[in-house]
């Protein structure tokens, strides 16, 4: 796991290092190349033995909305190198991960590291501390258990959050149909979600992140929008710090993000100091700053309307089935 046994806000208050570097495209070896680059310069320390949860984008079998197969297993690959039991998992909106991990290809590239992706299974009820009083969410022993999770996003537009990134995408260490359940619950106001989605991060164990930005998702998100060549790959430590770095190179502020926002609540009321000061040890997030990315302008107050709820059921029933 990573050094220290910091609460996050404090573990947050320190010098942070973000490693972001170019890459053009998935082709071998220079994909695993460059993930390697940037984890190495990540400072992110592995104990052998500590096991270590590997989170991708699973979101559904459309490539676009999920993670790269190949910075998925380069990461998996880096881990192992080290000494960690490393377990790949994700619970998506519909389906689920195991089936969007073969219809992608992920399965495949994980199979030469005699590696499988799993479930996210065996729900714990936690309650999560909002603003404004608690909710309840049924996270997976997996990843509470986890001494760390290494989220993997595809750097992705979204029309909820504005940005999808790595603590977004911790939202899918909630187990299975709990996730759309929580999405027509809770879902319905932008501010209020991602208040959820900050404090879920913050019961979770430590999450470090690798962005996966080499083809990123702008116009709308998650899944339905354009590919745009961003050539970015990125890794820390801390997901936070990741993702504001991330933002940055899109032009864009924490507090442009409602997600963004709540986190720098959250971490202020832990700490009157609450912060870091990001070092980029190999480029810089202003040497990107596209002009044409495109995010969404106006957010939708997003939910699981009945249909889709049903929709959702029934294909992880369908899928159970065909397992």
């Amino acid at each position: 796991m990573m050094d220290g046994e910091e609460s996050k806000p404090q573990m947050e208050n320190r010098r942070t290092v973000v490693a972001l570097a170019r890459c053009a495209d998935y082709s071998a070896p220079g994909i695993a190349d460059g993930v390697r680059s940037v984890l190495d310069a990540s400072k992110i320390v592995v104990r052998a033995g500590s096991r270590v949860l590997v989170k991708p984008n699973l979101l559904l079998p459309v490539s676009l909305a999920c993670t790269s197969p190949a910075v998925v297993a380069a990461v998996c690959a880096w881990l192992l190198e080290r000494g960690a039991q490393v377990v790949v998992a994700d619970s998506p909106g519909f389906g689920r991960g195991p089936v969007v991990a073969r219809k992608i290809g992920l399965e495949e590239a994980l199979r030469p590291l005699g590696l499988a992706v799993c479930a996210m299974d065996e729900p714990v009820a936690t309650d999560l501390s909002l603003a404004s009083g608690k909710a309840r969410f049924r996270i997976s022993r997996r990843a509470l258990e986890a001494d760390v999770i290494v989220s993997v996003p595809r750097v992705k537009a979204h029309s909820q959050m504005r940005a999808s990134l790595a603590v977004k995408n911790c939202f899918g260490c909630v187990c299975g149909l709990s996730k759309a359940l929580i999405h027509a619950r809770e879902g319905r106001d932008p501010d209020f979600f991602a208040d959820c989605l900050a404090a879920l991060w913050a019961v979770l164990p430590p999450v470090a992140g690798v962005a996966d930005g080499v083809t990123a998702m702008h116009v709308t998100g998650p899944s339905k929008g354009l590919a745009y060549p961003l050539g970015l790959l990125g890794a820390s430590d801390s997901a936070v710090a990741l993702d504001e770095a991330v933002l940055a190179a899109l032009g864009l502020a924490p507090a442009d993000t409602p997600l963004g926002a709540a986190l720098a609540r959250r971490l202020a009321q832990g700490s009157a100091a609450a912060g870091w000061r990001a070092e980029y040890p190999l480029r810089r997030p202003e040497e990107w700053r596209p002009v044409d990315f495109c995010f969404p302008v106006d957010l939708s107050h997003t939910s699981f309307a009945p249909g889709r709820l049903v929709k959702s059921c029934l294909r992880r029933i369908v899928a159970a089935c065909r397992n």
